[in-house]
């Protein structure tokens, strides 16, 4: 029966534009929500500067919010299992007063 399930299943071909293949670097993500969409805001923050610059926003459906929140987990899962546990940082969105933002720590740097 899986076999049926994966023959009906319409094949996309994905095409990334040139000036989209380099990516953008976020180290800070910022996640609100409305009744019918989601908004991620990815952000590049700089160590000691007072501002930071929105690189990326993605606005969706809140069903395509749990199917990215599925595949995030089922992708962290088979990382860690090649390359062994990530260990997280304690993130601003698991301190008191900062909901919605999640904070990718940057590496202390060196002069």
């Amino acid at each position: 029966m899986a076999n049926n399930n994966n023959a009906n299943q319409q094949q996309i071909q994905i095409e990334v534009p040139a000036e989209e293949m380099q990516g953008k670097y976020a180290n800070l993500a910022m996640i609100t929500h409305g009744p019918n969409d989601f908004f991620i805001d990815m952000i590049l923050m700089a160590p000691n500067m007072p501002k930071a610059r929105v690189q990326s926003r993605i606005i969706m459906t809140p069903e395509n919010a749990k199917q990215l929140l599925n595949a995030l987990a089922q992708n962290v899962q088979k990382y860690e299992q090649t390359f062994g546990e990530i260990k997280p940082h304690m993130p601003r969105a698991a301190q008191p007063g900062n909901d919605g933002i999640i904070d990718f720590p940057l590496p202390k740097g060196q002069a």
